[in-house]
């Protein structure tokens, strides 16, 4: 991929040859920063990714993190533009570089909805969430899992169409766990990769013989799709209050009335939120479901989120 090299004098830094101007910083997290910049050379905009490699592993996860976006070509699944490791002195920089959504993500559209009082209608969700489908079955279909499914790791396009982003916490989709030490292992890679309050069921308590599959996406997905329903994931207050995320998800969620949504829909956001991984369905299956569900193609069509 070549290497970055930073020209502080303008604020530009060039990557495979190509050069970006630094316009401002978009966020931070514990170890990583998102900056937009411009390409000089084509007038669009990007979002570059810095993740601080502090040791060998931390190089080898971010390497991972672009390798899982190059396994993909689909218009639900972020595609990578560019990726390179920086090096000054002993420190290193792994940039990816990515496609800019100025609409930003769903949790986005969610608060700016119900800072109005409004929520998204159900034509609208189940567009969404049969995209979102479709681009969690492309990743389990290579056997891998997303693992941190939620409403701001999916961006918007300019016509709401969603793109699932952050694989760097993406795994094998089938793990087959066999003793207690393994269990702890997962349990603890869990605990640092899978955000709390879309963590599934089983992944809070890894059981010493078992197995975990691409289905803690389908709970993360019934989690994301509550937050569409009613503007907040369905434990995202347990967690702020402090309780017991952990013990909340062991029992079989309570699903608010609510006059927005078919009998369908509910019935759909239960099967996803089956504490069993085991009767949890597959992607498929909901694919099936959802497609029945569909308004006709001209609806389709001419609704945008």
């Amino acid at each position: 991929m070549g290497h970055a090299l930073c020209v502080c004098s303008r604020g530009t830094v060039i990557i495979d040859n190509k050069r970006y101007l630094f316009i401002q910083k978009l966020g931070e997290g514990g170890f990583s920063y998102v900056d937009l910049v411009e390409g000089l050379h084509d007038g669009q905009f990007y979002a570059l990714k810095r993740i601080l490699c502090h040791e060998q592993q931390d190089r080898e996860e971010a390497q991972r993190e672009a390798d899982m976006h190059r396994l993909f070509h689909h218009p639900n699944i972020l595609r990578l533009v560019a990726y390179c490791l920086r090096e000054q002195g002993t420190k290193h920089e792994a940039w990816l570089l990515l496609p800019f959504f100025k609409r930003g993500t769903l949790w986005d559209e969610i608060e700016q909805l119900k800072d109005k009082g409004n929520f998204l209608t159900e034509e609208q969700i189940l567009q969404l969430l049969l995209s979102i489908c479709r681009g969690l079955e492309a990743i389990h279909a290579k056997g891998y899992a997303h693992r941190d499914l939620k409403p701001t790791n999916i961006l918007l396009g300019d016509e709401g169409q969603p793109v699932l982003m952050d694989l760097g916490s993406m795994s094998q989709a089938c793990i087959h766990v066999e003793g207690s030490r393994q269990a702890l292992t997962l349990q603890d890679w869990a605990a640092q990769r899978c955000t709390i309050s879309y963590r599934a069921p089983e992944l809070f308590s890894v059981q010493s013989h078992c197995v975990i599959d691409e289905r803690t996406d389908v709970w993360s997905l019934g989690c994301v799709l509550y937050a569409m329903m009613f503007g907040e994931g369905p434990y995202d207050m347990v967690f702020q209050k402090g309780d017991s995320v952990a013990l909340a998800v062991q029992n079989q969620l309570s699903i608010p009335q609510s006059p927005r949504h078919s009998s369908a829909l509910r019935q759909l956001l239960t099967l996803m939120m089956t504490v069993d991984p085991q009767q949890r369905p597959h992607i498929p299956s909901l694919l099936s479901q959802l497609e029945a569900l569909q308004p006709p193609a001209q609806s389709q069509h001419t609704t945008q989120i």
